[in-house]
């Protein structure tokens, strides 16, 4: 964006043209000061696709007057919060797969808008050096992982399944070690950086492909399941009680690699993922051009 600036005689002057530009503004509709629309509630969960989505999301929403609040949360208490109207809606819904039980749980009681990323994986990863090639492999090689698999919370939809996966490959000898996304990924570059073997439980879009050379283990017993995509999500009544909100949610969607910007720009040191999302919003004024409703462009 060009920043201009403005030189006035006095103080007084200054004062006298903000009200009278103000009062402009107010009577014909061309503006709208931060919150002016209402309040705007957006769930997600810390994985560093979904904070990257949902901060672009949220500057789109305050760009045309709405006040925006995040609340991060677990993938089932996102689910719940927008289900029981806590969130007006979220962007970072993984199916069919990762959040099939939360979706069944809930269906009822929210709106699925469709997909806003296409083209999404889940299963383990491991350094593309590492002599590990499938799941299978973990039977015979766990010395050489020190039988212990990397994931994230405990509570996620890959973890869920990466049990499953102990269970159905009879890894009964590896131990998968829950924790953080942040967790995963300082375990991978701490071995890489060591040349040592590592299983982490991983999904793309990540930023950790770009940083890495890293392949996913195969999966011969398709337990993972296949290319997934992310949904947006709503509350029931979001549509009748604020169309604009409703309808730049309906309208979201983008691309791995548009994400990917996003994402591996917030890696670089004191990153605020807010400032990271409004640069990339204002650097795209037609992608986000063909989110908002016809009204707003």
């Amino acid at each position: 964006m060009i920043k201009q600036e403005f030189t006035f005689a006095s103080t007084a002057s200054i004062t006298a043209k903000a009200l009278l530009l103000g009062a402009a503004l107010s009577a014909t509709g061309g503006a709208y000061a931060a919150g002016d629309k209402g309040d705007v509630t957006l769930a997600y969960v810390e994985w560093s696709s979904e904070v990257a989505s949902t901060n672009v999301v949220k500057a789109v929403l305050e760009e045309q007057g709405y006040n925006v609040e995040l609340k991060s949360l677990s993938a089932a208490a996102m689910w719940q919060a927008v289900a029981f109207g806590d969130a007006d809606g979220m962007v970072a819904a993984w199916l069919p797969t990762t959040h099939e039980d939360y979706m069944k749980k809930v269906s009822a009681k929210i709106e699925d808008l469709g997909v806003n990323l296409d083209g999404t994986k889940l299963g383990l990863v491991v350094p593309t050096y590492s002599k590990l090639n499938s799941i299978e492999d973990l039977k015979t090689q766990g010395d050489d992982i020190d039988d212990r698999i990397i994931g994230i919370e405990p509570g996620a939809g890959l973890t869920r399944l990466t049990e499953k996966v102990v269970e159905d490959y009879g890894l009964e000898d590896i131990d998968l070690r829950t924790g953080s996304g942040a967790t995963m990924t300082a375990a991978l570059d701490n071995a890489i950086k060591g040349k040592r073997d590592i299983v982490v439980t991983g999904w793309t879009p990540h930023w950790m492909f770009a940083r890495w050379d890293l392949k996913y283990l195969d999966d011969p017993k398709n337990v993972y399941g296949g290319a997934e995509q992310i949904h947006t999500i709503a509350r029931l009544g979001l549509k009748e009680d604020m169309p604009e909100v409703y309808s730049i949610l309906d309208n979201f969607h983008w691309t791995p690699e548009q994400m990917g910007q996003v994402m591996l720009k917030n890696q670089e040191k004191d990153a605020d993922p807010y400032e990271t999302a409004k640069a990339w919003v204002d650097s795209h004024p037609d992608i986000v051009k063909g989110w908002l409703p016809a009204t707003a462009q």
